[in-house]
């Protein structure tokens, strides 16, 4: 349980919290006690909640806007509805935490722990999320708009009808993600592994799968027009139906890829390999 006296001083408010934090600074690697406080619609805005034990804990509604929670463990707490714009969550463990409908807009969360995390309908835009691990986290219908994703690990994420407009996916780990009807206009996916991946009817409209590895992906239905797929690896991939009008698709590995009911008006096929 939290440590009685460090609860009480936060609920002193931020000021006296932080003088606290200044003159006591922490050792390289204590945490500060503070599993399964009761703090719902608490005020922390700009609180230097870093190093701090929150695992369990009960911040729905909070307001942490700004506020830096950089190395804590909030695993398994809630988070629903939190105000977390512009928080420093850098190398968070955050696995198991409910984050649905939470806005974390401009956030840096560079190699946070997520896994197995309820993000849905959360708000990410221009997050930072370089080498953050989000395997099996459910992010239905969340906002990842202009988010940096690169080297993200997204193994068997939820990833339906999620708003990756923009964002940067290059080199990230999505194996067997579920990208069904997600918005990835322009995103870049440059190296990234898609592999197995449901991306059925997902728009990819201009986005950059240079090198990416799409085997076995399905993408029925797909929406890839002015795509760059060059030296994409394909193989086995469904693309029945889907809309590859101007798609450049140089130097593609396409072998066993079905392409039945296919668009692909004006698609670029240099040097492909389609058996």
């Amino acid at each position: 349980m939290a440590n009685t006296n460090l609860l009480a001083l936060l609920r002193e408010g931020v000021c006296a919290w932080n003088e606290w934090r200044q003159s006591n600074l922490t050792e390289i690697g204590e945490l500060l006690d503070l599993t399964a406080a009761d703090l719902p619609e608490a005020n922390l805005s700009r609180a230097r909640l870093s190093a701090v034990v929150f695992s369990d804990a009960n911040l729905q509604m909070a307001n942490l806007n700004r506020a830096d929670l950089s190395r804590s463990n909030l695993q398994q707490a809630n988070l629903e509805g939190a105000d977390l714009r512009g928080a420093n969550l850098r190398e968070t463990n955050l696995r198991m935490v409910t984050l649905q409908q939470a806005d974390l807009s401009e956030a840096s969360m560079d190699d946070a722990q997520l896994a197995g995390a309820n993000l849905k309908g959360a708000i990410f835009k221009n997050v930072t999320l370089r080498g953050a691990d989000l395997s099996r986290a459910d992010l239905k219908g969340a906002d990842f708009s202009g988010a940096d994703l690169r080297r993200a690990v997204l193994r068997g994420a939820d990833l339906r009808g999620i708003n990756l407009c923009y964002a940067d996916l290059s080199e990230a780990n999505l194996t067997g993600a579920n990208l069904c009807l997600a918005d990835l206009v322009g995103a870049n996916l440059s190296r990234a592994n898609l592999g197995d991946g449901n991306l059925c009817g997902v728009d990819l409209n201009g986005a950059t799968l240079t090198e990416a590895i799409l085997s076995g992906a399905n993408l029925q239905e797909a929406y890839l027009s002015e795509a760059d797929l060059s030296e994409a690896n394909l193989t086995w991939a469904d693309l029945r139906h889907a809309d590859l009008w101007q798609a450049n698709l140089s130097q593609a590995n396409l072998d066993h890829a079905r392409l039945d009911g296919a668009n692909l008006d004006g698609a670029i096929y240099t040097a492909a390999t389609v058996t």
